[in-house]
């Protein structure tokens, strides 16, 4: 058995393992590497394998930095399956072919400013047609279901409280009689947080693979959590202003929708316009919302009660490009929620 660390280690983004023994090779992840231009070069290299030479990829869950180079690797020669919960399968569909929009976009500025100064086209890292591609490839999986990958590794799916049908795996690994368990951790939700169920135990492992981006810290009760965000709120109306929240298209922005309609509803902020400015984050929300097998007992009892997912009357959806425009025009305060990338020069003037 052997295993290789090709991502997520000395940075938090990029995950990617490769996992060999009796002679085949498994994925654990397939992440892009985000943040800082550095890292984002980082996705341009060649893979450190041939990913013709891959027999399956197992993902964690959906966001970018653990399957966003899935097409790339699709691209490139991999012809086997991916493995992934069904609502995993579900958010792959929206988030790979708008990542591959990031990625033309990003390309034609680039080859436009290029030929201003005699340089080459730059082609994009990957299309929108080998996004849509790749997700032929994808079959979802249960949790909990123990699934023969290869003749000697298998693998469980287990709940990891991270974002809705995120998982973390354990891994079995048969070779010349002997078995050995691998956890991979990938992504683990905090216990207690809105919305979806709490990570479940793991019982054991020979090897333990963690992804500690926040091991090294203690996250705020939920309840100041929501106190802070109130004060933002209210502070920021008082003044007359707008209060702009960058926010992950999947897991954050509807955990952002579930606190303000839990301070709407107590009365702690007021009627002011809430208007969700990312067309991934409402195509996002809408899986949410057709996967409440998924949710925590808090949420069950609060849609059983309502009979239907809660509202509030001042939420504005834009849909399109100029509904997104138009908000430049509009007069008095407002909480607007859009894609975290809005930030992403920001990080840039500082590498």
């Amino acid at each position: 058995m052997k295993l290789q660390f090709l991502g997520a280690a000395h940075t938090v983004t990029g995950s990617c393992f490769l996992l060999e023994a009796d002679g085949r090779k498994v994925l654990i992840d397939c992440g892009m590497f985000q943040g800082a231009k550095r890292l984002r070069e980082l996705n341009y290299q060649p893979f450190q394998f041939k990913p013709a030479e891959i027999d399956s990829v197992l993902l964690t869950h959906a966001h970018i930095d653990h399957c966003g180079l899935v097409p790339k690797l699709c691209r490139e020669g991999f012809k086997g399956s991916i493995y992934a919960t069904k609502v995993t399968c579900e958010l792959a569909a929206i988030m790979l072919p708008d990542s591959a929009n990031i990625q033309e976009s990003d390309a034609e500025i680039m080859t436009r400013k290029g030929k201003r100064s005699g340089g080459i086209t730059v082609k994009p890292l990957y299309t929108v047609e080998d996004a849509e591609r790749s997700l032929q490839q994808f079959v979802p999986v249960r949790h909990d279901e123990r699934l023969q990958i290869t003749p000697a590794i298998e693998v469980v799916y287990r709940d990891a409280g991270h974002i809705i049908g995120s998982a973390f795996l354990e891994v079995y690994v048969t070779e010349a009689g002997v078995s050995k368990k691998l956890l991979f951790s990938g992504d683990l939700g905090q216990p207690g947080q809105p919305i979806i169920k709490d990570p479940v135990f793991a019982e054991g492992a020979d090897y333990l693979i963690v992804e500690s981006t926040y091991g090294d810290r203690l996250h705020p009760m939920e309840e100041t959590k929501a106190d802070s965000l109130a004060e933002a709120i209210n502070d920021t109306v008082d003044r007359g202003g707008n209060l702009i929240i960058p926010a992950f298209a999947v897991g954050r922005t509807q955990t952002l929708l579930y606190y303000l309609y839990k301070l709407w509803k107590s009365g702690r902020i007021s009627d002011v316009p809430i208007i969700l400015d990312s067309p991934l984050a409402i195509a996002a929300t809408r899986i949410f919302l057709k996967n409440t097998q998924e949710f925590d007992e808090d949420m069950v009892e609060m849609l059983r009660h309502d009979g239907r997912v809660p509202q509030m009357p001042q939420l504005q959806i834009c849909e399109s490009a100029d509904e997104s425009k138009a908000l430049n025009e509009r007069e008095g305060s407002a909480i607007i929620i859009s894609a975290s990338g809005m930030g992403m020069g920001i990080i840039d003037s500082f590498f």
